[in-house]
C-alpha cells in the first residue's frame, strides 16, 4: 500500500462502484458487490487489491496474481487466475488511473494564509485557497478559488491564476495567465525574459519581451521545466497538454491541446505546434517550425524541418521514421560487413 505519512486512502469501494466509475464491465464471476479495498501492481497485488493489465508482457504476472480484482481487456479474460474477479474493459490503464484516484483522491485545500506568507495588499486571493509559509504574492495578482500555493512560490505582480489550481514550492510564475485545473510542479520558472538579442559588432543589443505565458486550463508542468515569456506575440500553452520536467520552451512557442513533451525537450522560438502532438525525450526543435496535428517525434530527434500532420519522425536530421529505421539498419550491416 502507498505510504500513509503521505497518502491518504479512501474506500473501500465495491466493483459496481467501480464499473460505474470507469465504465467496466463485470466478468462472469464477478461479484458485484465485492469490496477492494486498495490499488496494487500486478505482481504485488494480494487479497483485497485492485489491479490491472494492459500489456502482454505481463502475462505471466497476471496468470498467477493474488488480487482480488483485475482491469483487463476482455481478449485476456480466458487467461485470468482463478477466484480473481475482472473488470473488462478495452482501456485496462486509464480504467486503473480512474479508479485509483478514487482511492487516492487530491486532499482538499485547507484555506488560509501562512503568517510566514507575504501576500500584498493589492492581490487577491480567493478565501477557499491556501498559501503556504515563504510565499509571495505581489500586487495586483489574483489567486482563484481552492487553489494551493505552495511554500516560497513567487506569483509576480498582474499574474492571474485561476481556480483549483497547485502552484509547488518555489515555482517562479511572471506575466502569466493560467487556467483553471492547472498544476504546476517545483522549480517552474514561466514568464521570464525570451532569449531575444539584435547581434552586431558593437555587442548584442537585448530586444524587449512584451509578450505572455498563457497556460490553459487542465494542464501539467513538470518540476524545473522553463517556459519564456513571448517577445510580442504570446508564449502559449494549449489545454491538457503535460509537459514532463526540464523542459525548455523558449519564446513565442504555441503548443496546441493534448501534447505530451517528455523530459529534456528544447523547443526554439516562434515554433508552433498542433493540437496532439507527442514529443520523446530530449528531442530538439529549431526555430520557426510548424509540426502538424498529431504528429510524433522520436526521443533524441533533431527536428529542423516542419513535421506533416500525423507524421511518426525520427533521428537527426529528424526524417521518416521507416526511413530513419532503414538507414540505421543498413549502416549496422555495413559496420559489421566491413568488421569481419
Amino acid at each position: 500500500m502507498a505510504d500513509p505519512r503521505f497518502f491518504t486512502r479512501a474506500g473501500p469501494f465495491t466493483l459496481n462502484q467501480l464499473a460505474k466509475a470507469t465504465g467496466a464491465t463485470l466478468g462472469p464471476e464477478a461479484p458485484g458487490d465485492l469490496d477492494v479495498v486498495d490499488v496494487m501492481p500486478l505482481a504485488m497485488a494480494d487479497e483485497g487489491h485492485l489491479t490491472f493489465i494492459d500489456n502482454r508482457k505481463y502475462l505471466d504476472a497476471f496468470r498467477t496474481t493474488k488480487a482480488s480484482a483485475v482491469f483487463a481487456a476482455p481478449a485476456l479474460e480466458a487467461q485470468a487466475p482463478e477466484g480473481a474477479a475482472l473488470l473488462l474493459t478495452e482501456d485496462p490503464y486509464r480504467a486503473f488511473a480512474v479508479a485509483a484516484t478514487m482511492f487516492y483522491p487530491r486532499p482538499k485545500v485547507e484555506p488560509g494564509i501562512h503568517p510566514g506568507a507575504h501576500v500584498a495588499s493589492g492581490a487577491e486571493v480567493a478565501p477557499t485557497s491556501r498559501v503556504e509559509a515563504a510565499a509571495v504574492i505581489q500586487d495586483g495578482a489574483v489567486i482563484g478559488d481552492n487553489c494551493l500555493i505552495g511554500p516560497g512560490a513567487v506569483i509576480e505582480s498582474g499574474v492571474a491564476i485561476g481556480a483549483d489550481c497547485i502552484i509547488g514550492a518555489g515555482v517562479t510564475l511572471q506575466h502569466c495567465l493560467v487556467g483553471d485545473r492547472v498544476i504546476i510542479h517545483p522549480g517552474v520558472r514561466a514568464g521570464q525574459d525570451g532569449f531575444g538579442f539584435a547581434p552586431g559588432p558593437d555587442g548584442h543589443l537585448k530586444v524587449p519581451q512584451l509578450g505572455r505565458v498563457v497556460i490553459e486550463s487542465d494542464v501539467e508542468i513538470g518540476a524545473n521545466t522553463t517556459i519564456d515569456r513571448g517577445a510580442g506575440p504570446d508564449t502559449v500553452i494549449g489545454a491538457g497538454s503535460k509537459i514532463d520536467n526540464l523542459v525548455q520552451i523558449a519564446h513565442n512557442v504555441r503548443i496546441g491541446r493534448g501534447c505530451i513533451i517528455v523530459s529534456q525537450v528544447g523547443i526554439s522560438g516562434s515554433t508552433q505546434i498542433d493540437d496532439f502532438v507527442m514529443i520523446g525525450g530530449q528531442a530538439g526543435l529549431t526555430g520557426h517550425l510548424a509540426i502538424g496535428k498529431g504528429a510524433r517525434i522520436a526521443a533524441q530527434s533533431g527536428v529542423m524541418r516542419d513535421v506533416p500532420p500525423g507524421a511518426t519522425i525520427g533521428g537527426s536530421p529528424a526524417k521518416d521514421m521507416r526511413d530513419w529505421l532503414k538507414e540505421s539498419a543498413a549502416l549496422s550491416r555495413l559496420v559489421r560487413k566491413k568488421g569481419g
